[in-house]
């Protein structure tokens, strides 16, 4: 089993009010300076929003929503410093092309 961690807001407020462009693009280049892998993914309308554990997040967001999933934590809990109206969690699946595609 793989752990995930997640941001998640509504589509509107992470793509069109918040700088995740560029926030994004900062991180890959630092992960790049550092010779580390990309763990991290922009994901619009999560599905693993609907797994039953993650029930009391889904009700607080609106149906049109993105997340930024990651294996590392720390990069999430950053993230949430950088773009405050966020919500945060965390999910465990064998993979996230899985609960993807569900």
């Amino acid at each position: 089993m793989y752990n995930y961690y997640f941001a998640i807001a509504s589509k509107n407020f992470l793509i069109k009010e918040e700088p995740l462009e560029e926030i994004l693009r900062e991180r890959t280049g630092y992960y790049k300076s550092i010779n580390k892998d990309i763990d991290f993914w922009l994901v619009l309308n999560p599905a693993f929003i609907d797994l039953p554990e993650l029930y009391s997040v889904k009700k607080q967001i609106a149906d049109d929503s993105a997340a930024i999933v990651s294996f590392d934590k720390k990069f999430i809990q950053w993230l949430k410093l950088r773009v405050s109206f966020v919500i945060t969690g965390n999910f465990q699946s064998k993979s996230l092309l899985e609960i993807e595609n569900k």
